[in-house]
């Protein structure tokens, strides 16, 4: 179930089903760069203004997942106008900041994106741009991201499927708007 926070800036409505925190797993796999499983962790939140504040962490996993190391970090800030149009300005821990544009499916929690402006630094790697597709499926967030590169034409490299994470005081909420439930707990499931 989508909810929208009373406080949420009212433009925002449209993206209230990135809202929260998302844990899971994924596979990253790109032409010169270690093939993986990850996990990954993704915050969207908002202060109540006029765009939702993103942040991302992923991490590789070994056979068992297990965290090993920490793979790729990024944060930014996402908007979206009256006709559905979306803008992500992103900044990465490897040295790039990113503009992406997009578009809010119509009647389904969908956005595609792609990237206008890239900018790097010395040390980062060479990147020339990418795609990104998100999705709100069966209440969890599923993506995939496509990048591209001078030597690798644009090719899926990352994609996740991730589970809200429910706080302590969120099932408290839960728990006491579930009513009045049988004594017996079986005859709930009758």
């Amino acid at each position: 179930m989508i909810e929208i926070p009373s406080d949420l800036n009212p433009d925002l409505v449209p993206l209230a089903f990135l809202l929260g925190t998302w844990e899971g797993a994924g596979v990253s796999d790109f032409p010169s760069a270690e093939k993986c499983n990850f996990g990954q962790s993704v915050t969207f939140s908002h202060d109540g203004r006029d765009f939702l504040e993103y942040t991302s962490h992923s991490w590789v996993l070994d056979n068992e997942g297990n965290k090993v190391r920490p793979l790729e970090s990024e944060s930014g800030y996402w908007r979206i106008d009256k006709d559905r149009k979306v803008e992500v300005v992103m900044v990465r821990d490897q040295g790039i900041v990113e503009i992406w544009y997009g578009e809010l499916a119509d009647q389904k929690p969908q956005i595609d994106l792609a990237t206008d402006a890239v900018a790097r630094t010395a040390a980062s790697g060479p990147y020339s741009g990418g795609k990104r597709l998100y999705g709100y499926v069966k209440s969890d967030l599923m993506w995939v991201g496509e990048k591209a590169t001078p030597e690798v034409s644009l090719r899926p490299y990352m994609s996740a499927h991730l589970k809200k994470v429910v706080t302590p005081e969120e099932v408290a909420d839960m728990a006491r708007n579930l009513g009045d439930l049988p004594d017996d707990g079986i005859a709930f499931f009758r």
